[in-house]
């Protein structure tokens, strides 16, 4: 396949932006960003909702997908960027899912407003809606 330095170039950029998204969400966050679902409500956890979490629910994952398939961009790799990009998405679909049950759980009202104003970030993954 021909190397288009316009591709690597765009995908350097997506990789690059994911990663320093992915990291400004665990500073933004500090104590309160775990790699691993909590499934117990913390002392001191508290709903993080500004900084970078203003724009995204969970801009950690949007910035490792970003990442991921940004990788894939770079390296001019259509194939693996199909694979990566379905694979990646699935993942998030239900680690977000299962994640906002938890986060309900934890800040009830709060989550939910929550929810209603700020998107997941990762196109067409809603994460967990609760019908009253």
């Amino acid at each position: 396949m021909k190397h288009q330095k316009w591709i690597s170039t765009f995908g350097l950029i997506l990789t690059v932006g994911g990663e320093l998204l992915r990291k400004a969400s665990m500073f933004t966050a500090r104590t309160n960003f775990n790699h691993h679902i909590q499934h117990t409500k913390q002392d001191g956890h508290i709903l993080v909702t500004r900084g970078v979490y203003s724009l995204f629910r969970h801009p950690s994952y949007v910035g490792w997908f970003a990442w991921s398939i940004g990788t894939q961009i770079m390296l001019c790799n259509p194939i693996c960027l199909i694979g990566y990009t379905i694979v990646s998405w699935r993942f998030f679909n239900e680690r977000i899912t299962e994640e906002e049950i938890y986060l309900l759980n934890f800040f009830g009202e709060d989550y939910l407003d929550y929810q209603k104003k700020v998107p997941t970030g990762i196109p067409f993954v809603r994460g967990y809606r609760q019908y009253l």
